[in-house]
């Protein structure tokens, strides 16, 4: 019986894949070829990670621009339908208080919403009155400011050049008297202006009251257009999302509102004139967290500085930066609680995102959309609904009072029936 020669490798002399293991020449042969090996297998595991998340990462960000430009373009719809939103998780609390003691549904939400009504109309039209009156009176402050200044650097230590000095002076001035009237009135007189704020006015009370009363029922017939696999899970992340909304509102006006009432009284004992407008746009300005009350703050300072003199606008610069810093470190821990657990910096970067994309309402409007998308995203199925506890104020406003503690609880769309949508 004769043995046919093995053939040998013709480099290193060993034996050819023919005559080896089949296993390891089949792996040998690919190995060498490699017409079946994928290409990623080739590329290290970091850089396939990194080009994984930059993709993802670049798609979230091309639709967030997205957002933001198409609600820019059509701010005057989405504007009113976001600010009815935001009261309606103020008051949506205050209804459900009422139903529960008797009151009917369609009573209680049109009584929430006149009273809150007659009160934003009150204040913020006796601010802007007393604004417009006081506009002129302003206007000479500041011109004899000027004047005072003028002379400081021209006849005090610095001794600056007086034409220069002059110059610059009478431009200021020049611009300042021939604008008196639209500093004193701004934008209020023009019809265009007072045209929007009507429709938006009117949309944002329309939907307010359906929102109120029909909420769920809306909330069900939007997410229709979710396949029915994940319907259940987007119903759901909603109303968690909803929930953490209405503690942050709650909270924020709570926080808002003593932020001006400690800046108000300290510019009420100093003397500063147009109090109660700058008592106003501080109250606004505090819904915008940490950047808004400083900014509307520094409108106060510089009246002041403007009025009494540069030793009563280092007294207001106290008062706000103590402002702030019982806020930050006394006031939302203690009012605000669990309810929005973001960073600083989160909120920082958002207001910022907010402002670049959509102006000052994007940045008004960022931080409780990060709120409700961050509850929302880390909702899963089969989780229930956030129970949102009183914070340390509620809690000690309810022993003081012998009130019962009670919780908040958004209401569980994603359980409710389909058939709740037709009644």
């Amino acid at each position: 019986m004769t043995t046919e020669p093995r053939s040998t490798d013709p480099v290193a002399g060993e034996p050819g894949p023919e005559h080896r293991e089949p296993a390891v020449a089949a792996t040998e042969t690919r190995t060498e070829t490699s017409p079946d090996r994928p290409i990623a297998d080739s590329v290290p595991r970091g850089v396939r990670e990194t080009a994984a998340w930059s993709w993802r990462v670049l798609v979230i960000g091309a639709l967030v621009v997205a957002v933001g430009a198409i609600f820019k373009r059509f701010e005057d719809v989405f504007f009113p339908m976001a600010l009815a939103l935001l009261f309606a998780a103020l008051l949506r609390p205050v209804v459900d208080r009422a139903v529960r003691r008797g009151v009917p549904k369609i009573v209680a939400v049109l009584a929430s919403i006149l009273v809150t009504l007659a009160a934003v109309i009150a204040i913020l039209g006796f601010a802007i009155q007393q604004g417009i009156a006081g506009g002129p009176e302003l206007i000479a402050q500041l011109t004899e400011t000027i004047n005072d200044t003028k002379r400081w650097l021209i006849d005090g230590p610095l001794h600056l050049d007086a034409n220069n000095i002059r110059s610059v002076a009478d431009e200021i001035l020049q611009w300042l008297q021939s604008h008196e009237g639209k500093i004193a009135s701004g934008a209020l007189g023009t019809a265009a202006f007072a045209g929007r704020v009507s429709t938006g006015l009117l949309l944002t009370l329309f939907l307010l009251v359906f929102f109120l009363y029909d909420g769920p029922q809306i909330w069900r017939y939007v997410t229709r257009v979710v396949p029915e696999g994940s319907r259940a899970r987007v119903r759901g992340a909603g109303a968690a999302g909803f929930g953490t909304l209405e503690a942050y509102v709650r909270a924020t006006v709570i926080v808002a509102a003593i932020d001006a009432a400690v800046i108000g009284i300290g510019l009420a004992i100093l003397g500063v004139p147009l109090v109660l407008p700058l008592v106003a746009i501080i109250f606004l300005g505090s819904f915008i967290p940490i950047v808004g009350s400083f900014v509307a703050g520094t409108l106060a300072v510089f009246v002041a500085l403007t009025t009494q003199g540069w030793v009563n606008a280092l007294i207001v610069l106290g008062v706000l930066v103590f402002v702030m810093a019982f806020e930050g470190h006394i006031l939302q821990p203690f009012v605000l609680g669990h309810s929005v657990k973001l960073h600083p910096v989160a909120i920082i970067l958002a207001i910022a995102l907010g402002i670049m994309l959509a102006g000052i309402v994007g940045g008004l409007l960022a931080v409780p959309l990060l709120s409700f998308v961050y509850t929302a995203a880390k909702w899963r199925p089969g989780q229930p609904p956030p129970v949102h506890r009183d914070s340390r104020f509620a809690a000690w406003l309810r022993r003081k009072t012998g009130r019962q503690a009670t919780t908040v609880e958004p209401v569980d769309v994603a359980a409710a029936p389909e058939s709740a949508s037709s009644s």
